[in-house]
């Protein structure tokens, strides 16, 4: 039986929804069907938005032959029997368009493969992908391709594609349980026709129940491909709503990740390095509270645990900001990997042997609890050819302005010595 999503599968680009900043009049793909040239082509998007949909009507209109592989069940044998196959189209005088759904997923030879086949003509290549194709392709692959984004599906759009599907199921669907399915397909549109079709075995004479449509819908995850886009999107949202003291949004971010099913272990970890990065000295407070909450939920697991982690966002977004320490660390970090292998003063050597001391090892050197205040403050901590670098300025946050006001003053004597 031909499922739903590919019985309603458009077949012109007026019948695609969504997408159309790609479809519409003058946008590039009726622009590539208008003039017939069709070229190389990365399709970046999430699950269900098309990709495969319209690459099919790309070939079909440009009347060219198209080719289908997949990355997850292909290899480079399957890679040559196509090119092989697209010579035998050449010799017909056809035109080849290679369709590789999931291209992301072929390894670095794998895509090299084609390089030289598009480089001659022989293949036209469109790949899918739901990865970033910056990160997930060759560079030399990017460089002969264009790279179109398709978008999640609207809910106006994947209301049109319901009432079609509705129409061809002969379903009877109040408007609260079209917006239950709509919501849980999450601008995926294979989504919402498989939980359609699905619904048809559970109706009686068309009529659906509220309780078969939440069976269908329960336990539908919001997307969030882990290592993937989404992933490092989401956590990026955290990361930025921490650093903004914006907790309420922070929590948000947090739980649709672990919601989705992200390891609790890994926000742990992120949220201990923003109280690193974005608090700092401002609040030392904030390390501990984001350790402590980290063994709590390693001690306590999900869903109780959860909620330490909860308080550690909470309180890391909220607590005040400084990223002098970060700031600090990355200049010094840089002169360390920069400037070579400069010696250490003498006078900050240590000399636990006689020879070393004749050769006038710890020379000079001033024990700073002999001094007033406990300071040195003619005491030279760097090497001889850097002269004194200043790379902590601690911010007006926090306990930071007691800690900026004790430096400033070492640092004012220091220099007037």
């Amino acid at each position: 039986m031909q499922p739903l999503a590919d019985k309603l599968r458009p077949k012109f680009l007026d019948d695609v929804v969504g997408q159309q900043h790609l479809t519409d009049n003058n946008r590039p793909f009726a622009k590539v069907i208008e003039n017939n040239h069709l070229h190389s082509m990365i399709l970046w998007g999430p699950p269900g938005t098309g990709k495969t949909t319209l690459a099919r009507i790309l070939c079909e209109q440009s009347k060219v032959r198209q080719i289908n592989l997949s990355a997850i069940l292909s290899g480079v044998a399957d890679i040559r029997k196509a090119v092989k196959q697209a010579e035998e189209n050449r010799d017909m005088g056809m035109t080849t368009v290679l369709f590789v759904d999931e291209i992301h997923r072929f390894n670095k030879s794998q895509q090299d493969a084609f390089l030289p086949h598009m480089e001659t003509g022989l293949i036209t290549l469109i790949g899918a992908t739901t990865e970033n194709p910056s990160f997930a392709l060759n560079n030399a692959l990017l460089s002969r391709s264009r790279v179109y984004i398709l978008k999640s599906i609207k809910a106006d759009d994947l209301r049109k594609l319901l009432e079609k599907g509705i129409q061809e199921t002969e379903l009877q669907l109040t408007t609260e349980q079209q917006n239950q399915l709509i919501q849980a397909a999450d601008g995926d549109a294979r989504r919402l026709l498989t939980q359609l079709e699905i619904l048809s075995d559970y109706s009686v004479d068309g009529v659906v129940k509220d309780e078969d449509v939440s069976l269908i819908i329960s336990g539908q995850a919001t997307r969030f491909d882990n290592k993937g886009d989404v992933f490092y999107e989401q956590i990026s949202a955290l990361h930025k709503c921490v650093r903004s003291s914006n907790p309420d949004a922070a929590l948000y971010w947090m739980n649709r990740m672990l919601s989705a099913g992200c390891d609790a272990q890994y926000i742990a970890r992120r949220l201990l390095r923003m109280a690193s990065e974005e608090v700092g000295n401002a609040d030392p407070r904030a390390l501990t509270l984001c350790l402590d909450a980290w063994e709590t939920w390693r001690r306590l697991g999900s869903p109780e645990g959860d909620l330490a982690l909860a308080q550690a966002a909470v309180y890391v977004a909220s607590c005040p900001k400084s990223n002098a320490v970060y700031s600090a660390h990355n200049e010094s970090l840089a002169d360390a990997k920069n400037l070579g292998s400069l010696d250490v003063p003498m006078h900050l050597r240590n000399a636990p042997t006689g020879l070393m001391k004749e050769q006038g090892f710890g020379d000079g050197y001033q024990y700073d609890h002999d001094s007033d205040d406990s300071v040195a403050y003619t005491q030279k901590g760097f090497p001889d050819k850097m002269g004194e670098k200043v790379y902590y300025q601690p911010k007006q946050a926090g306990l930071e302005i007691k800690i900026a006001k004790k430096l400033n003053m070492i640092r004012t004597k220091r220099n007037a010595k």
